[in-house]
């Protein structure tokens, strides 16, 4: 028996020495950049240490603003995108000819480049000395006053900016609650018929049920996907994102390092530690709430 554990701790060796290299010793080495105070890159030097670092970010107006867009970003795309997904998900389970072709459409802007995704949501939203965008000529034609989504108010770059992000995530949400709809027994749902039970209560008490460890799946990794958000905003509002108004935390900490305030490490170790902890809150209350409402 010693001896087949120590096999098996044989194999998960080089799993444990990849996950402490590029993990663990990283994030202890962030854990400690953010107490560090005016930590100096080039020299490796700094003044003092104590909390200042936090303190500062805490503080910070442009700090402040990714924590708020990047809440809201989390509170309506997670739900939003999880719910259109399993009613496309429920639609496509109940067709059966042409259904792989329907798969494939909506599993396409999954495999499709970010960046092109943007841009096709900024040729239809942004407003140009030539046209107004497609969604402004629908606003119009309807009677509204046609807005500038891009650069325009806060409320209707945050609209895009979620419409962009839900769309974004909702293919792979769509791909695994098909999977999770496929390998629910249909013993179920014939003993349920033969009980004269009806289709919202088969959902509900049947299928709902079945399924849960695939939709508190993609909950848990769409609140941490969205908590990472970056490249989305990018996308739509280019890399200025303080002046857009449109930044995330994961950008806040970039620019910390690189961006052309750049440069204070400490700062960006100190958001990151701060990203790092409501991640970890969150998850723990999933996981938590988990424990009542999943059945595996």
């Amino acid at each position: 028996m010693e001896k087949q554990n120590a096999k098996g701790w044989l194999y998960l060796l080089p799993a444990m020495l990849f996950l402490g290299v590029f993990m663990v010793y990283p994030l202890i080495d962030v854990f400690i950049y953010s107490f560090e105070e005016n930590f100096n890159s080039v020299s490796q030097s700094y003044t003092g240490v104590g909390l200042h670092n936090y303190l500062y970010v805490l503080h910070d107006p442009y700090f402040l603003q990714a924590v708020k867009n990047t809440f809201l970003l989390v509170i309506i795309t997670v739900p939003l995108s999880t719910g259109l997904a399993l009613l496309i998900s429920v639609g496509l389970s109940s067709i059966k000819k042409l259904r792989e072709l329907f798969q494939t459409v909506f599993f396409l802007p999954y495999v499709t480049n970010t960046l092109a995704v943007g841009l096709v949501f900024m040729i239809l939203f942004k407003k140009t000395t030539y046209t107004d965008g497609m969604v402004n000529a629908l606003i119009t034609m309807f009677g509204g006053e046609s807005v500038d989504f891009i650069s325009g108010p806060y409320w209707a770059k945050m609209l895009v900016l979620c419409l962009y992000t839900t769309w974004v995530v909702m293919p792979f949400k769509i791909l695994v609650l098909t999977g999770a709809l496929a390998s629910v027994n249909d013993t179920y749902y014939n003993a349920a018929k033969v009980d004269g039970t009806k289709g919202l209560r088969m959902f509900t008490r049947i299928t709902l049920p079945m399924i849960s460890p695939s939709v508190f799946y993609l909950v848990i990794t769409g609140f941490i996907g969205a908590f990472k958000a970056y490249s989305d905003s990018v996308a739509l509002f280019g890399t200025d994102l303080n002046v857009a108004g449109m930044n995330t935390i994961v950008g806040y900490v970039y620019d910390m390092l690189y961006g052309a305030s750049g440069g204070y490490p400490s700062y960006a170790s100190a958001a990151a530690i701060i990203l790092f902890a409501i991640v970890l809150t969150i998850t723990a209350i999933n996981l938590m709430v988990s424990r009542k409402h999943v059945h595996y």
